[in-house]
């Protein structure tokens, strides 16, 4: 008894390469899982997108209805300072706008809030702003919309 490969068999053994044991290398299809991931990966991006645009959102809209600077100032004494204060705002908003002085150390010498009334869609005026000790600065701290 001959046990020899035969020709037929020696070329078909040729031709194909031994497939590897089942399970050896782990699941042998993962379009599924990776499916699955994707789509998460897309959920958690639309709703990363949208928190971004509805925090963007409501910032400009809190900036628009009362938006105020301080573009110049002037110490009138070493109890004064005046200054001019701008505010952009919706028509029919009123508010208050915080302003503060400090002196030449950094401290704080002066802060106060002044009124913004409703008429109109800007306020420019020049207020006084008293303090304790020379003033050298005035910084606009915010200004806040009145609760409807």
């Amino acid at each position: 008894m001959d046990h020899s490969p035969t020709p037929e068999t020696r070329t078909a053994a040729a031709a194909a390469p031994p497939a590897p044991p089942a399970d050896r290398y782990g699941r042998g299809d993962d379009r599924a899982a990776d499916r699955k991931l994707r789509v998460a990966a897309a959920v958690c991006g639309v709703l990363f997108l949208g928190l971004v645009a509805w925090l963007g959102g409501s910032y400009l809209l809190r900036e628009t209805r009362l938006n105020g600077t301080v573009p110049t100032f002037q110490t009138v004494s070493d109890t004064e300072v005046q200054l001019q204060l701008s505010v952009r705002k919706s028509d029919g908003t009123a508010g208050v706008c915080t302003v503060r002085s400090q002196g030449t150390d950094g401290a704080v010498v002066g802060q106060s809030d002044f009124r913004v009334p409703a008429a109109g869609s800007s306020y420019d005026e020049v207020v006084t702003l008293r303090t304790t000790a020379r003033g050298t600065t005035a910084e606009l701290l915010g200004c806040t919309p009145d609760k409807e």
